[in-house]
């Protein structure tokens, strides 16, 4: 059986326990399930709301921290990146370059993502259609990525809201052979917590199986033991305890 790509972990790098204390529950997840989930957590949130906002712990820092629970768990690792020259060291320490959404279409960018060797996760622009997504795939390949995945997030819909259309996912199943759904950051609502992004993490099981059955093979969640005292993106984020059941129900 061909198990769905499944990436999974806190929005940002919060402390080394957060990291721990997810990582740990993905290990019993994939022992449990038979599942190969790849540990993803940001070092910095660039694109952050406000100027006030949290937003990591940094490059060299951050990429030790992930090397450390990808060496003590054995987990697979992905993080973004928001300028080329972060992709080189980057590149040392994951399995998965990941590029943000708003950044999709920012060449340099993608270049050195894809000189990295490493397989290429472009998230689709809120402003952009699925069949867009052929010209960012055809760029990361034709500059040597190993691999290029293609995520859904949503569309802009009106103000502080996002849609998805999910035959977004069968066009871009007509350009990539991985097509990601990213069940938490599509139920956002930018902007629209006084400065902070809400959400409505309710939907986010229903999300994942809309994908499915318009041929999604990946999934993307982000998760936190107390999402409501998360630094980032908590109200769209999974619950950690949740993450099992929300997974075996894609299998």
């Amino acid at each position: 059986m061909n198990l769905p790509k499944i990436i999974a972990g806190p929005c940002v790098i919060e402390s080394q326990e957060l990291l721990e204390r997810v990582a740990e529950t993905l290990v019993a997840i994939n022992t449990k399930l038979g599942t190969d989930i790849i540990f993803k957590a940001s070092f910095d949130k660039a694109n952050r709301t406000s100027l006030s906002s949290y937003r990591g712990v940094g490059l060299e820092r951050g990429l030790q921290m992930l090397s450390d629970i990808g060496s003590k768990y054995g987990l697979k690792l992905i993080t973004d990146i928001h300028e080329a020259w972060q992709a080189a060291p980057v590149g040392e320490v994951v399995d998965v370059v990941q590029i943000p959404a708003f950044l999709c279409r920012q060449t340099d960018l993608l270049v050195a993502a894809a000189h990295t060797g490493k397989i290429v996760n472009i998230k689709k622009a809120q402003f952009l259609s699925g069949s867009d997504m052929r010209y960012p795939y055809e760029k990361a390949m034709e500059s040597g990525a190993k691999e290029v995945w293609l995520t859904e997030r949503g569309n802009m819909y009106g103000y502080n809201n996002l849609v998805v259309d999910f035959r977004n996912i069968d066009d871009m199943r007509h350009i990539a052979s991985t097509v990601v759904m990213d069940c938490t950051h599509s139920v956002q609502r930018p902007g629209a917590a006084g400065g902070k992004t809400g959400g409505n993490r309710e939907f986010v099981p229903a999300m994942a199986l809309a994908a499915k059955a318009f041929g999604a093979n990946g999934y993307f969640f982000e998760v936190h033991p107390d999402p409501d005292k998360a630094l980032s993106d908590g109200p769209n984020m999974l619950y950690l305890n949740d993450l099992e059941n929300v997974v075996k129900s894609l299998l």
